[in-house]
């Protein structure tokens, strides 16, 4: 039976983590998961949990909040006309075969080497959020034949790598393209539908060798998935209207600096320093 102390220790932890993650999505417009990995590896840290597959279970666990938290953002930005089902479909499978091969090399990485991959591409993440421009292009419309063809699994790849899920790499992609914020906002949500289901199937095969938490299945821990997922369900509406209240773009810059420090503390702890 699982200890009931650290069932609860581990609750309000992850409470905390699912109401802050979820007031960021809906405030800033940031995936969920680029917040959750870290805070998921400092929680399970925090209560003794510091295997070589650490990493692998914070980033199964919060692409498993993504299934939920993308899919419902799919179906409510569909509502409104705002998701481009052309690009979707156009970009879907090259998307799910890099989630998978992103998956496969995961379950293969330990917790170190994980921490490093993930401090890496968060850093260039925050420096994009900090010092990116609405007005940077690189074509006139998203791309298709050998340039999507290499795009596409590149960001299902890189998504797997660090838990997240469409947000982060495909909004700037689509943007990039001249594709419509709003637009991108709500086709990189389908993004991430397609990046989390094929990785989180892959992860509930890939068992815990040592010292997994209360209620995992393979990397996935249901206490985590389901506080998280009913915390972020209740604040991410705050957010959207706190958004609504006032001008995002300081807050961007703001989150881009504690996004490039939460990076480099990873990388830190990757090189043992």
């Amino acid at each position: 039976m699982p200890d009931t102390i650290l069932l609860i220790q581990m609750g309000v932890l992850l409470a905390f983590i699912g109401a802050f993650a979820g007031v960021l999505a809906g405030l800033l417009g940031v995936g969920g998961g680029i917040v959750l990995v870290p805070a998921f590896f400092y929680a399970f840290q925090t209560l003794g949990y510091e295997g070589p597959q650490l990493m692998q279970m914070c980033l199964a666990t919060s692409l498993a909040t993504i299934i939920v938290t993308s899919v419902r953002s799919v179906l409510s930005h569909n509502r409104k006309g705002a998701v481009d089902w052309d690009i979707l479909r156009g970009w879907a499978p090259g998307i799910v075969i890099g989630a998978i091969c992103g998956m496969l090399l995961v379950s293969q990485l330990r917790s170190g080497t994980l921490q490093a991959i993930f401090g890496g591409l968060a850093l260039v993440v925050g420096l994009y959020m900090g010092l990116g421009r609405s007005e940077w292009r690189l074509g006139a419309a998203m791309p298709r034949g050998i340039t999507r063809a290499l795009l596409s699994p590149s960001v299902g790849f890189l998504s797997v790598l660090m838990g997240i899920g469409g947000g982060s790499f495909g909004v700037p992609l689509m943007s990039l393209y001249a594709t419509p914020i709003h637009r991108a906002v709500a086709t990189a949500a389908g993004f991430g539908v397609l990046i989390a289901v094929p990785s989180v199937i892959g992860f509930l095969f890939v068992p815990m060798t040592t010292g997994a938490p209360p209620l995992t299945i393979g990397t996935v821990n249901l206490v985590a998935f389901g506080i998280v997922i009913a915390m972020t369900l209740i604040t991410a509406p705050l957010g959207v209207k706190l958004a609504h209240a006032m001008d995002p773009k300081p807050l961007k810059r703001v989150f881009s600096v504690f996004l490039i420090l939460v990076a480099l503390n990873m990388i830190r702890k990757a090189l043992g320093w």
